[in-house]
């Protein structure tokens, strides 16, 4: 798994530890487990004298090892096999656990040690995710100093079932204690304050002892960056406060349009430019927001900026420079569903909506490149733009035209992200034009319901032999399962139906309201019989079909349009009560099918 190039580079760093380590690893006869194995394997081979390997751990989430030092037990643990960008959070874990001084200040691993209470992080990640570092490794900081800190980076990849059921939609995203607790990029300092109560005060009180400044800029992104060192450049005292340095480009990935350098990335531009204003003195106050600016009562005296932990800062001269907060739509919705279908990054969030709709709000240069990279992943891509024309590059608006998944919506305004109180199903937009208010299903889900039943649908469009077709899969419902009986299936056909469905080689049902029924079984994926079983007064062109093979496949037809009905993870023994569901699908399409563009 290691070449070897990189396991010269580890036997480099590993002459800083200090103290003995060992990996403890908790596996299962999954393939990532393998790659646990030999993860664990290697590196300890690199450093024996110093890191040795255990394989009978208890860990209770599996595949997963340990980093702990010998003697101790250090909640610091990999649900992943920590390659990509990864590695360096394993890296830097083996070594703070192996004694090797982290580079914060005295004061964060202080506060650290202090923390009073029990914390129990899960960090959900993806290898890919150029954010995710910076959490998973602030944790396993926490966990290496604090023995009542545990810490676990979860692949998502590995863990799948756990995404779903969680809910997972952006990463990285943390639970504390089984809650979630934050998501998106977060820095060491942004995690202690949330969770460290008595914090707030005490930097109140530290701050209010701070000098008035000549110039006290707010916010730290590119241009409080460059206004703090021309005014420092002057010999004057000169402060800035800001959540945290760098703004927006913290978030961005790839940069391409600063002149002197032909491509930077957002973090490693931050860095560059806060140790630009730390040349000249500048006192960088970060993790802290404005709540008020007071005016000089006098000319020539200090205007009084009140942060929102309470402390008071004097400056004569208070430039603002807070920029764009460019990921808030500001509108219904979108707070409560932000993780649950409102994402913010392309290259993190992308991979968990694979095979999905999904929507682009914006069309600049952003924008549009998210559109880009999403219609390489996801199943469809409508971007939506509040102008009269795309604002991005050419070559860039020209690219995404190209693209066939693609759909464009000019003089669109955003008004709603709707959901289902679990998670966003779609977007509300209002053409700027005409006026009209359109709803866009994002990955088409809908709630049909039946008898007060509510039965959660996904629709979307495939090809098919007859041109396109209509793919309704029954997502959940709130009824309980109806039985055969309930469903109109003679005992002694229902048997057999059963039986076929039980070794999933295939079904036929009757989904009720007087329709024909074809009967396909299928056996290692050829068709080996056939049956109609005629309804009265139906003719026998209109047929419903349906063959399981593990996921249902149910087929309605009239020989010019299609719908297929699939089922996902349902127990053998409620196939039939979904399918009742999905029966009372067909009379609904039957009824609506106006909104689907059929008619049936």
């Amino acid at each position: 798994m290691l070449d070897d190039s990189i396991k010269a580079q580890l036997a480099a760093y590993f002459e800083r530890i200090t103290q003995p380590i060992e990996l403890i690893a908790s596996l299962d006869d999954s393939e990532g487990a393998q790659q646990i194995r030999e993860l664990v394997t290697e590196v300890a081979a690199v450093a024996p004298a110093k890191i040795s390997a255990r394989f009978d751990g208890t860990f209770e989430r599996r595949p997963s090892f340990q980093i702990t030092r010998v003697g101790h037990d250090m909640g610091v643990h990999f649900a992943a096999v920590p390659m990509g960008h990864e590695f360096t959070s394993l890296l830097l874990a083996l070594l703070w656990a192996g004694g090797h001084p982290p580079k914060v200040e005295p004061e964060v691993l202080e506060q650290i040690r202090g923390l009073d209470g029990d914390f129990a992080f899960d960090t959900w990640m993806s290898l890919t995710c150029h954010n995710c570092p910076d959490v998973v490794q602030a944790m396993h900081l926490m966990a290496v100093f604090n023995p009542r800190v545990r810490a676990v980076a979860i692949d998502g990849g590995l863990f799948q079932k756990e995404v779903e059921d969680r809910q997972i939609m952006a990463v990285p995203s943390v639970f504390l204690n089984g809650v979630p607790f934050g998501n998106g990029r977060m820095e060491i300092g942004e995690i202690l304050a949330k969770i460290d109560t008595g914090a707030a005060k005490r930097d109140a009180a530290k701050l209010n002892e701070r000098a008035p400044y000549e110039v006290l800029i707010i916010g730290g992104g590119p241009a409080g960056a460059a206004a703090a060192v021309y005014a420092a450049r002057k010999g004057i005292r000169t402060g800035i406060v800001a959540e945290r340095f760098g703004g927006q480009t913290m978030d961005t990935l790839g940069i391409e349009n600063y002149i002197s350098v032909l491509e930077t990335e957002g973090p490693k531009f931050a860095a560059a430019l806060e140790a630009h204003v730390r040349h000249y003195g500048v006192d960088i106050i970060t993790l802290q927001r404005v709540a008020q600016i007071t005016p000089a009562a006098v000319a020539g005296g200090h205007a009084t900026v009140v942060l929102e932990n309470g402390a008071q800062l004097k400056a004569r001269s208070v430039i603002v420079a807070t920029g764009a907060r460019w990921r808030n739509m500001n509108v219904p919705g979108e707070a409560e569903y932000r993780t649950k279908g409102v994402a913010y990054c392309p290259h993190c969030d992308g991979p968990l909506f694979k095979g999905k709709d999904v929507a682009v709000i914006g069309g600049g240069n952003s924008g549009v490149e998210a559109a880009i990279d999403l219609a390489g992943v996801v199943r469809s891509v409508t971007l939506l733009e509040f102008a009269d024309q795309l604002k991005a590059d050419q070559v860039l608006v020209d690219k995404l035209k190209s693209m066939p998944n693609v759909t464009i919506h000019l003089n669109a305004q955003t008004t709603e992200v709707t959901g289902d109180g679990q998670k966003m199903t779609g977007l509300v937009y209002k053409d700027r034009v005409s006026g009209a208010e359109h709803r866009l299903p994002q990955d088409g889900r809908i709630r049909y319901t039946e008898d007060q039943a509510n039965v959660d649908l996904r629709i979307s469009i495939i090809p098919s032999q007859f041109g396109e077709s209509v793919v309704v899969r029954v997502l959940a419902r709130t009824a309980e399962m109806r039985s055969l009986d309930a469903i109109g299936f003679e005992s002694s056909l229902g048997r057999q139906h059963f039986l076929h469905a039980a070794h999933f080689h295939g079904q036929v049902l009757r989904p009720g309201g007087g329709v024909a029924v074809a009967v396909h079984r299928r056996l290692g994926g050829q068709l080996e019989e056939r049956q109609n079983v005629a309804a009265p007064g139906i003719q026998e062109d209109v047929h419903v079909g349906v063959g399981l093979m593990r996921r249902g496949h149910l087929v309605f037809g009239d020989g010019k349009h299609e719908v297929h009905f699939q089922v996902l993870d349902v127990p053998v023994h409620g196939f039939f009560g979904v399918f009742a569901a999905v029966g009372n699908v067909v009379n609904f399409l039957n009824q609506h099918g106006n909104l689907l563009g059929l008619k049936l």
